[in-house]
């Protein structure tokens, strides 16, 4: 096991800059930080020695005619290497990244069953795979990241409630760390899609911002100040359980109503088979029917885009976030385009004020990206203080 390196507040803040931001300069570090000269030295020190971070050749001077040109810090990214697993209800997908959570390689493996053991198994040798395609791997690897959707106590490495995968109160970390011998973290798959943004995608510079997923069901992870919102209980930013119909559907957490139900792609098909009439009716064949004009197909899609926009105004009304990233599994997206107008009117009308104003990107995000955000979490768990 790596001990972790960082061991004050000024260290976390120093190494986390070099890597999000870097190449950056002692100087400008300082200057952005409001730390001395003298402790952002002392802070990078130990990180420099043990071989995580590299000064670069002086590239520019503290000032115009004054002193030695500064010398940029870096991070070696070879330096660590971590793998990040999203566990879904039919396959594990794994990536082996670098220090900037870079993926090297990646690999699916189905799940003949959600049975905790079995998944365990399976993740235990997709875990083995991985390591064994490179000697640098086994050598220099030592965290795993698991994405699950769901109620995760990331502090205790419990999955207390995934409704995909029919688990209740699962010492996931406990298991896994048993069975491969690496340090592991567990988050919900969501709010690790949003630190990977936070650290190293389209969060980087912004003080607040929002994700939203959407897919199978509907999530937002949450960054304000700074720092990823989990709550008192972990489960800060479930926008789709955020009632928007008091007639409507009964959702799988006991509500009615909920954005989930209306939106979630379970749902959704079962609303698009009613209007259609046609109960073999899949996602894929419901997104071709919306596509093609099918005036009550593209009435549930609609109905969809309504439910999440006014999810996300209430989300935008409470938080104040800068921008809003829209992702989610592939098939969720390939339907974006027909409630994307919806979702936007909902959202303006929704929103008050300022809030009008925050930013929606759409950003489409493969499984191995959910991945990656499981391997972002490793990174951030174990070189934050």
């Amino acid at each position: 096991m790596l001990p972790r390196l960082t061991t004050t507040p000024a260290a976390t803040t120093v190494f986390t800059m070099v890597l999000t931001q870097g190449p950056v300069s002692r100087v400008e570090i300082a200057k952005r930080t409001g730390l001395s000269s003298a402790a952002v030295t002392k802070a990078a020190r130990p990180f420099i020695e043990k071989g995580y971070l590299q000064e670069l050749e002086a590239t520019e001077r503290t000032a115009p005619g004054a002193g030695r040109p500064a010398s940029p810090l870096a991070i070696m990214p070879d330096r660590e290497f971590f793998i990040g697993v999203k566990i879904t209800d039919d396959e594990l997908i794994g990536v082996v990244t670098d220090l900037r959570a870079q993926p090297l390689l990646s690999l699916h493996r189905p799940l003949a069953t959600t049975d905790v053991d079995g998944v365990v198994a399976e993740l235990t040798a997709l875990v083995a795979e991985l390591l064994a395609a490179d000697p640098a791997y086994t050598e220099r690897c030592h965290s795993l990241g698991l994405a699950v959707s769901g109620d995760v106590d990331k502090a205790h490495g419990l999955v207390r409630y995934s409704p995909f995968l029919g688990w209740r109160q699962v010492p996931l970390a406990k298991l896994a760390t048993a069975a491969t011998g690496l340090t592991v973290t567990i988050e919900n798959d969501v709010k690790s899609l949003t630190v990977a943004e936070q650290w190293f995608g389209e969060g980087v510079g912004a003080s607040s911002f929002a994700l939203v997923t959407v897919g199978v069901g509907i999530g937002c992870g949450l960054v304000v100040n700074g720092h990823v919102v989990a709550g008192s209980h972990g489960v800060a930013g479930e926008i789709g359980h955020i009632p928007v119909e008091s007639e409507g559907p009964e959702c799988h957490c006991g509500g009615r109503g909920c954005v989930e139900a209306i939106a979630g792609t379970g749902p959704l098909v079962s609303a698009a088979r009613a209007a259609a009439g046609a109960p073999e009716m899949t996602i894929d064949t419901a997104i071709d029917a919306a596509h093609e004009g099918d005036p009550a197909v593209r009435e549930v899609f609609a109905r969809a885009g309504h439910a999440i926009g006014l999810a996300m105004a209430a989300m935008a009304n409470l938080i104040g976030p800068e921008r809003i990233i829209v992702t989610g599994d592939m098939r969720g997206l390939a339907a974006y385009d027909l409630f994307e107008e919806q979702i936007n009117q909902s959202f303006a009308a929704q929103a008050f004020g300022a809030a009008a104003d925050c930013r929606l990107l759409l950003r489409p995000r493969s499984f191995e990206q959910w991945a990656r955000g499981a391997a972002a979490v490793a990174i951030q768990t174990l070189f934050t203080f």
